[in-house]
Order: structure tokens, then sequence, then C-alpha cells
């Protein structure tokens, strides 16, 4: 007797059935999976506008379902500054990596995150520039190798690591800050949790909210997909720890807004009161 199937792993609508450029065990297509079952869930497809980076996920322009940009070298937060500005309604989210984020995009960073702008970043973390090479980034460990670092970030004259999320969560327009990762079965749900959190958090006008993925990138590290996520727990994660590092929400407030007012309490100027 035949019985009925049911469906309980599928591709989801906003992920396209498109083969991905990326290199075998390569976290990218695990966190584009998150990205999309959130916005199905969420039923935001069709007002969705991502913005890609340059680096490895340049071609993200071609996975997505939504519609899609591809922004300037680090540009990616102000474009979607842009694109939330003109139309409030849509959802909209910058997917980069570190060395868009964090080197030639840290101005657009810090700027779109202090003035609390309503959209969703999604920042991946591997410690090194990926698509040109395997340079150092501005999150490489101190003394990780790496092609511009041959024997080691040397600290003494390339300073320290920029730890983002620590970084962001001090400004008063930031609304949410969550470092994740995605290597195991019990962490890509943390993290799939905290994304469709990062989105929700924009539609229901919160304010900034930034995703922190620690990830690898087994081929400019020079190891396999298991070794280098063994890498990455034994190193990156004690300079990374997971976790959340602001949620405005969580601490009681309705907004970013509503936060940086509390904060801003003892400052007459700040609060409206006159002289």
């Amino acid at each position: 007797m035949a019985t009925e199937g049911k469906v309980i792993f599928e591709r989801p609508q906003a992920l396209l059935p498109v083969i991905t450029n990326y290199c075998p065990g390569c976290p990218h297509g695990i966190v584009h999976r998150l990205v999309a079952e959130s916005i199905d869930e969420l039923g935001v497809e069709g007002k969705t506008v991502g913005v890609a980076p340059v680096g490895c996920s340049v071609t993200a322009t071609d996975f997505f379902g939504c519609d899609m940009i591809e922004a300037a070298h680090g540009r990616a937060p102000a474009v979607a500054t842009a694109v939330k500005r003109v139309h409030p309604d849509n959802v909209v989210f910058a997917y980069q990596g570190d060395g868009d984020l964090a080197s030639i995009g840290m101005a657009e960073t810090i700027h779109a995150a202090t003035r609390g702008e309503n959209i969703t970043v999604i920042f991946i973390n591997n410690a090194i520039y990926g698509m040109t090479g395997g340079q150092m980034a501005p999150t490489s460990l101190p003394h990780q190798v790496t092609q511009t670092s041959p024997y080691g970030r040397d600290v003494s004259t390339a300073g320290y690591p920029i730890r983002v999320s620590e970084l962001l969560s001090s400004l008063d327009g930031v609304a949410y800050i969550e470092r994740v990762t995605v290597d195991s079965p019990k962490n890509v749900r943390k993290a799939k949790k905290a994304i469709k959190k990062a989105f929700q958090n924009q539609i229901d006008g919160v304010g900034y909210s930034l995703i922190e993925v620690v990830s690898t990138c087994p081929t400019n590290w020079g190891l396999t997909p298991q070794d280098a996520f063994s890498w990455m727990r034994e190193n990156m994660l004690p300079y990374y720890p997971l976790g959340v590092y602001r949620d405005v929400i969580a601490d009681g407030y309705e907004s970013v807004a509503a936060a940086a007012a509390e904060r801003a309490k003892d400052c007459p100027l700040a609060v409206g009161e006159k002289e």
C-alpha cells in the first residue's frame, strides 16, 4: 500500500537552484542557506534586497532569489543604507567578509552602526583575505601565518586583530550583535536563530543588527575542512568568543532610540532639556 511522503528537508525558495563557486568545505554555503531560510520563514522574499561585497561572496548576487545589488569594495553598508532610506518597507541586508567590512569598509561599518540604520549585516570572519590569495586581514590572529605575514602576524608592527562585535556593541545606534559559528549542527541551529532574529528586528523597526559568523578558509589555511574547523575551535573561538554582545530588546527597550536615551539620561542637551 502506498503511503504519502512527508518533506522534511528541501532547498529554501530564496536560494536559487544553482551551483556556487565556493571552495569545498567553505561555510559560505551554510550561511547562505540560513539567510535564505530566514527570508522564507518570515515571508519577505518579495521585498528583500541583499547587498553583496567584494570578496569570495562577490557572486552572492547569483545565489539568492531576492533582489541583489553589488557594492564597491567595503561600501555595502552605505548602499544598504541608501536602499533602506528610499524603500523603508523593504528588508535590506549586507553580506560581508572581514576584509570588506573591517578594513576598507570600516568607516561605512562604524557610521551605519552608530546612526542606527535599520538594516541587517551578516559578517563572515575567517581571519584572512580569501578571494585574493590569503593575505593578512584585520581579524587575523596574533602570530597567524598568512601570505603577507609568513612569519606570523607581528603585533608590534601590524597591531592587534579587530574584535568587531565587541567594538560595535559599544555604539548607541546598535540594536543587536551576536557572534555565532556553523561548525556543528547545534551551532548551525543557533546561527539560524540569530540570523532570523536580526531580520525580525529590522521588520519590527528596532534598529541596526549584525551577526558575526566565525568561519574558516580551508583553501588559504592549507587545511582540510575538518581540520580547519578544529583549528578554528582551538585558535579563533578563544579570541572571538561566541555569544550575544548587545540586545536592546532583551535589555527591556523597544528600540535603539529608547536604549540610547536611557544611556544619555544624565546629559540635559541629549535628552532635550533646556538650559
